[in-house]
Parts: structure tokens; C-alpha cells; sequence
């Protein structure tokens, strides 16, 4: 998930582009969006416009903070160098 918001950058993401691209389900996705916003790696707003207006119900909009942008590389880099492994 960190990876699609950094290469997203500085566009922000719905919850539902998220579980298209990583094919995971809301029941998972929310509960990690909730404990990255309260981490404060992201923030996130809601669409403007009644959901009438719109059409359909009104979208949340995550994005990275300068904050998550430097955990997610830290986090990003931790992985690629692999974990290490325990006997």
C-alpha cells in the first residue's frame, strides 16, 4: 500500500482505487487507512459535493505526508534489502 502512495505522488487515492490496484478488501484496506491517518502518514478529506450532486456517495481522499513519505522509503528500503531471517 505505501508503494501505490508514493508512486501516486502527489496525487491522493480513494480507498476504492486501493482495492483495485492491490486487490484487497475494504474489510482490510479502512482498518490500515484509519492507523496510517492516525499515525499521521496521511491525511485524508472528503469529495465536495452532495452525494445527489454527484451522483453516487461522495469519495475520501488520501494522501502521504511528508511524514509517511519518509517512513513508507524507510519501510520500502527495510524490505528490499530483505528482513532478516531468525533460525
Amino acid at each position: 500500500m505505501l508503494r501505490a502512495f508514493i508512486d501516486a505522488a502527489p496525487k491522493p487515492l480513494t480507498g476504492a482505487e486501493l482495492m483495485d490496484l492491490l486487490a484487497i478488501a475494504s474489510g482490510s484496506i479502512y482498518p490500515i487507512l484509519a492507523r496510517f491517518e492516525s499515525a499521521k502518514w496521511l491525511t485524508s478529506e472528503w469529495e465536495r459535493g452532495a452525494p445527489v450532486q454527484l451522483g453516487r456517495p461522495r469519495r475520501r481522499y488520501y494522501t502521504l505526508t511528508a511524514l509517511g513519505a519518509r517512513k513508507a522509503q524507510t519501510q520500502l528500503e527495510f524490505i528490499m534489502r530483505g528482513a532478516p531471517r531468525y533460525a
